[in-house]
């Protein structure tokens, strides 16, 4: 019998294995909104990683989470907010600013350490749609490498990821049009 129960488990990881190899392994999420705000004024709100504390829905979770910054000035390539927080949703790891184009892009890498070692990366976008108003785009790209990249055709990382960075977006606004 244990031998059945043995040889059926084998089975469904090997034809779990064999799907994986034809599942997607990466994603890529977008979110926008419009603040009302000057592009110069949004843009170099986000430039800067300190500022990450007042909207990233990731680093609310924990009130208690260790944030420090190494590396570059802040707000240029190679500046770094390191991370370390108990709550599983947040996580430890680096958030690194890895390119700037002045006023309209920001690129990062974002490394988790726990509870999941991965790298995702992504660019927060801004245009100028009027004087006082500006539309913020956060692109974020991530996968699962073969044979964990099975689990993507349960997870839908839309809703999983997707909707933390929206609350995020929301989050900078309220923040932004505050003051």
């Amino acid at each position: 019998m244990l031998i059945k129960i043995f040889v059926v488990i084998i089975a469904i990881v090997s034809v779990a294995a064999v799907i994986a190899l034809f599942t997607r392994d990466k994603y890529t999420l977008v979110r926008t909104i419009v603040v009302t705000k000057p592009a110069p004024l949004v843009f170099n709100y986000i430039r800067f990683n300190r500022n990450q504390r007042s909207y990233s829905k990731w680093l609310s979770l924990d009130p208690h989470t260790a944030i420090d910054f190494k590396g570059a000035p802040d707000g240029t390539p190679g500046a770094i907010m390191t991370f370390a927080s108990n709550d599983h949703k947040a996580g430890t790891g680096e958030w690194e600013i890895t390119n700037v184009d002045e006023g309209k892009r920001i690129d990062f890498e974002l490394r988790f350490l726990k509870p999941f070692a991965f790298t995702a990366n992504g660019e927060f976008r801004t245009e100028s749609l009027s004087e006082r108003e500006t539309k913020v785009i956060w692109s974020y790209n991530s996968g699962m490498n073969w044979p964990m990249n099975f689990m993507l055709l349960f997870l839908d990382m839309d809703k999983v990821v997707g909707n933390d960075i929206q609350i995020s977006l929301q989050n900078l606004k309220v923040q932004l049009e505050k003051s």
